[in-house]
């Protein structure tokens, strides 16, 4: 193992600027940015749903619906 690797060689992720918490409230505040940021990577490779299509965009309200000849068809011709 060389000496860069070893973790006393790295900066630390959180620095205490006022205060003097306590180990246990350290450790809780670890646990909470440790799953808030589980759930970021979890919410970032879960593929986006797909938005429906826009009505306006839809081609199928150009297609006529189909005639229905009978008593009073003439008043379903307007829809």
């Amino acid at each position: 193992m060389s000496a860069p690797d070893l973790p006393s060689h790295r900066p630390p992720h959180l620095t205490v600027v006022r205060g003097e918490p306590s180990e246990e409230e350290i450790a809780v505040l670890t646990a909470v940015l440790g799953a808030r940021a589980a759930a970021a990577r979890a919410a970032a490779e879960e593929p986006e749903p797909e938005r429906p299509v826009s009505g306006w965009r839809d081609r199928s309200r150009g297609m006529r619906a189909p005639l229905r000849p009978g008593p009073g068809a003439w008043r379903l011709s307007t829809r």
